[in-house]
């Protein structure tokens, strides 16, 4: 089976400050809300909340995706994400990822899989602006 080159999502605004996000693929939907300080009732996650918690997931994602394919013993993982957005004009200036790799790694295995985190999707897709701090346990 060949993976598509593109997945599609769309998105439905109610004429306010939430939208419903819909996963092509899947079908899944996920609401969105513009956060307090803009006006919202952050009744759900910002854009930049989802930015923030797509670098999470795309780490996680990806270390397990290389320890699987290189035979790395991978036990549960798990991480959190601190959103800090800049003044006018507003965006994300600093995203400080914690991440909790599964017990039992040898050293040369840890380095590989900080190495992978680092490197994945998102993270090379931000702007180089986006300061990004990195601390494993």
């Amino acid at each position: 089976m060949t993976t598509p080159a593109f997945v599609e999502m769309t998105a439905e605004g109610d004429g306010g400050l939430h939208t419903v996000l819909t996963h092509g693929p899947s079908g899944t939907r996920l609401p969105t809300d513009a956060p307090r300080d803009n006006g919202g009732e952050a009744a759900s996650f910002s854009a930049t909340d989802l930015v923030a918690s797509g670098l999470l997931a795309c780490m996680l994602t990806t270390m397990a995706i290389v320890a699987r394919r290189e035979n790395i013993p991978w036990g549960k993982a798990r991480g959190r994400v601190e959103k800090h957005m800049t003044p006018a004009p507003r965006r994300i200036g600093m995203l400080v990822v914690e991440l909790w790799l599964p017990d039992g790694l040898t050293a040369e295995q840890r380095t590989r899989m900080q190495h992978v985190a680092e490197t994945c999707p998102v993270y090379r897709s931000l702007h180089p602006d986006v300061k990004i701090g990195v601390r494993y346990h």
